[in-house]
């Protein structure tokens, strides 16, 4: 068990470390790919809620760190996208196909309009325009272009789950 926490650990680290380095400065028609993101819906895809909030926590504390941004804010939004990627992926995302292109565009999607939401909230002037029209959508299929290539040296990386092959019984 300790093992797979040094390998999520190795993962998280390698992701923010090519993407604040490298893949953020990639454009490409005005979106960028977000490589930390694919990474964390991998993670938590194949590892659950638990291990998908504690990677996002870790991935954004970095990237934030990196990127010499405000602390938390990034944490906060890897956070309950990690969580609620890992719900997912126990529940119903289990073994299917399109899990992970399904996981990236939803998480995606939901990623911007929460960022957007945070820094009006945080009172930061922003371009929701810019970010829901311009960005939005090449960014989803840069995303989208990562999620398979991803996912599978992720699933390489740290095998198949115990609890994969477990069936899931509602209660009551």
């Amino acid at each position: 068990m300790s093992f797979d926490v040094l390998k999520t650990a190795a993962l998280v680290f390698f992701a923010v470390v090519l993407q604040s380095a490298i893949v953020s400065s990639i454009e490409i028609a005005g979106g960028t790919p977000d490589l930390v993101l694919v990474t964390l819906v991998a993670i938590s895809l194949l590892r659950g809620a638990i291990w998908g909030a504690a990677a996002g926590f870790a991935a954004g504390l970095l990237l934030d760190t990196a990127n010499l941004a405000r602390l938390g804010e990034t944490s906060l939004l890897l956070t309950v996208a990690g969580y609620w990627i890992g719900r997912y992926g126990e529940t119903t995302g289990r073994d299917r196909t399109h899990a992970p292109l399904l996981s990236v565009a939803v998480v995606t999607v939901l990623y911007s309009v929460g960022a957007l939401a945070l820094h009006v909230v945080l009172g930061d002037p922003v371009d929701a325009g810019a970010i829901l029209v311009g960005a939005l959508l090449p960014g989803v299929f840069l995303n989208l272009l990562l999620a398979f290539p991803v996912y599978a040296l992720v699933r390489r990386v740290l095998g198949r789950p115990e609890w994969a092959t477990q069936e899931v019984r509602l209660l009551g």
